[in-house]
């Protein structure tokens, strides 16, 4: 069966990027001229996602708004002829029945997050995306999974290769063995000593999973932070099944931290077809 559904976990308070977020949804923090979550959804979609479940909590309606129809909005562009905006307004929209928001109702972890999403994806794989992490990528980095996942089936996560001196500020991965791309794995470590560290490749917030996850979901206990984490119950399905790293075409940018973000912007107006000739003059002369 192949990869129908994402789950988007977007509950989340944005803390590293405090105060901005105090009254503004982190995934709807602009990168250039579209929200961060439009570019995960964009990637979901690219895949060949049709259903995307939003894992959501309190203070987070203006993300359900913002894949809805405007239609006032709609209205007034098309009245005043201004019809190149109003095609890219239409393109943020999902089509009906293609979305399901979910109340994810106490910050109790990813892991959590993505059990809240266990009826809507039923028995089949699916896809987690961090809504936090933007790809930048020629093919969209789950596309490229999709692609891979084809072909091997079980368990998969995106890695990005870090520099070694960097390995103890991530998730990395254990190999086992490697083919091109993907690479079968038998374990992870969080944030391991430079020395000690399996690999230097990290875990980059995609994921496919079987459903199978669910039920080690439902029994798995408090991890670090008194959280439910996802990765504790990905440990115990690694015993269970296959499970592959996919090292993937592109540049992650992590907008949940505050330079990771101004990255995201500057990359993006960078490559921006409207400004991006203009963005680097401008850097240029502050430079």
């Amino acid at each position: 069966m192949g990869v129908r559904k994402a789950v988007l976990p977007v509950a989340g308070f944005g803390t590293r990027v405090l105060p901005a977020t105090k009254s503004i949804p982190k995934e709807l923090l602009p990168v250039v001229d579209r929200p961060v979550l439009q570019y995960v959804v964009e990637e979901a979609l690219a895949a060949g996602i049709e259903h995307i479940v939003f894992v959501t909590g309190r203070n987070k309606g203006a993300i359900e708004d913002y894949f809805d129809r405007a239609f006032e909005l709609e209205t007034s562009l098309e009245a005043k002829g201004k019809d190149a905006i109003l095609s890219e307004l239409k393109q943020t929209g999902l089509p009906p029945g293609a979305s399901s928001f979910i109340r994810q109702q106490g910050a109790l972890g990813l892991g959590h997050a993505v059990l809240c999403a266990k009826d809507v994806i039923g028995d089949e794989p699916f896809a987690v995306l961090l809504p936090d992490v933007i790809i930048k990528s020629g093919r969209s980095c789950l596309a490229q999974m999709v692609d891979a996942f084809d072909q091997v089936g079980g368990n998969m996560i995106a890695v990005d290769p870090v520099p070694e001196a960097r390995v103890s500020s991530y998730g990395v991965i254990a190999p086992k063995s490697r083919n091109g791309k993907l690479i079968e794995m038998d374990g992870m470590v969080e944030k391991p000593a430079v020395s000690e560290a399996p690999s230097n490749l990290a875990i980059t917030g995609r994921y496919i999973l079987q459903a199978d996850i669910f039920p080690l979901l439902e029994s798995q206990g408090a991890g670090a932070g008194g959280e439910i984490q996802l990765t504790d119950a990905m440990a115990r399905l690694m015993q269970l099944q296959a499970f592959y790293a996919y090292e993937f075409d592109g540049r992650p940018y992590d907008c949940g931290s505050k330079l990771g973000y101004f990255e995201a912007v500057l990359a993006h107006a960078l490559d921006h077809d409207e400004i991006g000739e203009d963005v680097a003059a401008l850097l240029q002369n502050i430079a």
